[in-house]
């Protein structure tokens, strides 16, 4: 079994150093092997011009000091961060840092950006074309951001490229909060993975975040969370600790075998 703790908090708008000591701060002392924080946690939302001073990059501040907390609490720290894009200068990608206990940093950059109602993300950002898993110990994870759960090709990609979970990091509002109940788990079951999700909370200029964040298993069955108490913690926010079994979809695939089905199945043909 694995144990993952599932921080579901506000950020402070503008200031990644101080979300990073909150972080580490809740993180003393917890037996989370894997960390998730939300989308844009280090950055907060929506503070327009701002992503483009404060987008991380390798050795600045804020990068290494999320390598000292992966270091210091020997733990897999998963979090979401503007960056400075890597391929192309001058852009930015709303992105999924994962912080291996070594320091090592991998990274997923969000593949669709809504650009309707409240949502600007196509302002700031750049989409990132490709998804990868990344390193999680000894297994794999897939990483998506929030509005990438309506593109259910990006989860089978992740799927067949051999991923062994599928992580979601989410700033979405409470209106949102019955879609993504409907599609987390329907992501799992098509998948035959277990997905985690991790939402944030809070106000920022007028958009209330959701929250609602867990685990399915690869049934689609939701997980059982354990709600820990931190006095630090403001109302609305949650620490979560669940375990999930990294070795059950091997043995659930069988009796499923979607993803061999699909993988046998050749390519459509061009019309």
């Amino acid at each position: 079994m694995t144990r993952f703790l599932l921080a579901q908090l506000a950020p402070i708008p503008g200031d990644p150093a101080a979300n990073i000591d909150r972080l580490s701060a809740l993180l003393d002392g917890r037996e989370g092997e894997v960390a998730i924080a939300p989308e844009l946690f280090l950055s907060g939302y929506r503070i327009g011009d701002r992503f483009h001073q404060i987008a991380l990059r390798p050795g600045d501040g804020p990068w290494s000091a999320l390598q000292r907390l992966a270091r210091a609490h020997g733990t897999t720290v998963i979090a979401g961060a503007p960056i400075a894009s890597p391929e192309r200068k001058g852009e930015l990608q709303n992105a999924a840092l994962v912080v291996a206990p070594s320091g090592d940093v991998t990274i997923q950059g969000k593949r669709y950006l809504p650009t309707f109602g409240p949502f600007e993300e196509g302002v700031p950002f750049t989409p990132s074309d490709r998804s990868r898993p990344l390193p999680l110990g000894a297994h794999r994870a897939g990483i998506a951001i929030c509005y990438d759960t309506f593109f259910p090709e990006v989860f089978r990609g992740l799927a067949l490229a051999g991923a062994d979970l599928l992580v979601v990091l989410s700033a979405s509002p409470v209106t949102s909060g019955p879609l993504f109940e409907k599609l987390l788990p329907a992501r799992a079951i098509e998948n035959g993975l277990p997905v985690v999700y991790v939402n944030r909370v809070g106000v920022e200029d007028g958009i209330v975040f959701g929250g609602g964040s867990g685990a399915w298993d690869p049934r689609g069955e939701r997980r059982p969370t354990e709600e820990i108490p931190d006095p630090r913690l403001h109302p609305e926010e949650r620490l979560l600790g669940v375990e999930i079994d990294l070795e059950e979809p091997a043995r659930w695939r069988p009796f499923r075998p979607v993803l061999r089905d699909v993988a046998q199945r050749p390519p459509p043909s061009e019309p």
